[in-house]
């Protein structure tokens, strides 16, 4: 099964070059991936190499700690979209959630929406630095300030995602806002099992393929998607019936 348009193709490292970065976007091309994920310097440069293909560009904010100003977060987030970005990832701030401060954190996401508009806004919470309890109240800050995606890590702490952490979210917001699980995930089948845990997207570093395995995918969340789109289609009949052999 194809899981290409999760996959937001990531590549945020202080030391990134140009090369790389036009690499990346080649890459993002050739396998079909839903966006790459860079650093703000880089916009402009992926917007010009994705000219006329269907990846997105998307870059972070406040990133990777999330405590500088909201006023500072305000305009990386409006420069990056007068530069081309399609979605920005903006980092919670941390100390304002664990001093339990949670009218700071609202207003921090809340001027971010703001300011970009109807362009998709992910809230990075860094779950790592939190215990169950806080992630389910960032969860519930992030519906309350109109964010489009939780995404679970900056992939510069501790640790990354974890499927408990996505089970919490998606429990938590249902279906008023998506996931995106980052930080980790390196391989085809560790990325379906967050896909059924409840992502929405996955972030990665990694130009994740198929495997060539025969696993068994009839219950996952993407085969489900799959039929429910070929069967809406003006071929169902035939496609159901080459379906119906196994995949």
């Amino acid at each position: 099964m194809d899981i290409s348009n999760y996959i937001d193709y990531t590549l945020l490292k202080s030391s990134t070059t140009e090369r790389e970065i036009i690499d990346l976007c080649n890459n993002a091309k050739v396998n079909g991936f839903y966006s790459v994920c860079i650093n703000s310097c880089y916009v402009s440069l992926a917007k010009q190499l994705l000219e006329n293909s269907n990846v997105k560009v998307c870059t972070v904010v406040g990133f990777p700690l999330g405590s500088m100003s909201t006023e500072a977060k305000v305009f990386e987030a409006e420069k990056a979209i007068e530069d081309g970005a399609d979605e920005i990832d903006m980092v919670i701030n941390l100390g304002y959630l664990k001093s339990r401060n949670h009218v700071s954190v609202l207003k921090d996401i809340i001027d971010v929406k703001l300011a970009i508009g109807k362009t998709p806004l992910k809230v990075i919470l860094e779950i790592s630095e939190l215990n169950k309890n806080e992630i389910i109240k960032a969860s519930e800050i992030c519906l309350d300030a109109k964010a489009d995606f939780i995404k679970t890590s900056t992939g510069f702490s501790k640790s990354g995602a974890t499927l408990t952490a996505v089970k919490i979210i998606k429990k938590t917001v249902r279906n008023k806002a998506k996931i995106k699980a980052s930080g980790g995930i390196g391989d085809f089948d560790l990325a379906l099992k967050y896909i059924d845990a409840g992502a929405d997207r996955i972030g990665t570093s990694t130009a994740i393929k198929a495997t060539k395995s025969r696993r068994q995918i009839r219950n996952t969340k993407i085969y489900t998607n799959y039929i429910e789109t070929v069967l809406k289609s003006p071929s169902s009949t035939s496609v159901t019936t080459k379906t119906s052999k196994g995949v």
